[in-house]
């Protein structure tokens, strides 16, 4: 085997499938994705700011109260479930588009901890 010619094997995928990236590049379905990648992009970001407004609210209250507030502990749990939701669009790991795009909201049900 001459060092000159690459193996059969090592052919580069454009010779494998022609257009191909042009098909993606001009693709309505690509680009509708991205769009959609964008403003779950902002979503994540606007989320996350709430989240620390939960999270800050809620260490106040325990200081203060000594207590957990379960209603901010399901807000901080829903916006948790949010923000993994996008994230697994984001990452291409579902296609199922987050809320406000097409699943509902994500419950902020939380399981009870027992004290040991």
């Amino acid at each position: 085997m001459s060092d000159t010619n690459s193996p059969a094997d090592h052919a580069s995928v454009e010779e494998k499938q022609p257009g191909r990236i042009e098909q993606n590049v001009k693709s309505r379905a690509t680009w509708t994705r991205f769009l959609f990648m964008l403003l779950c992009c902002l979503f994540v970001w606007l989320a996350s700011l709430v989240g620390f407004v939960v999270v800050i609210l809620g260490f106040l209250m325990v200081l203060f109260t000594g207590e957990v507030n379960r209603e901010l502990r399901g807000v901080g749990q829903s916006i948790a479930a949010y923000i993994y939701e996008s994230v697994r669009y984001l990452t291409f790991n579902t296609d199922d588009r987050p809320f406000p795009f097409g699943n509902p909201w994500p419950s902020g049900g939380t399981e009870e901890r027992t004290e040991a």
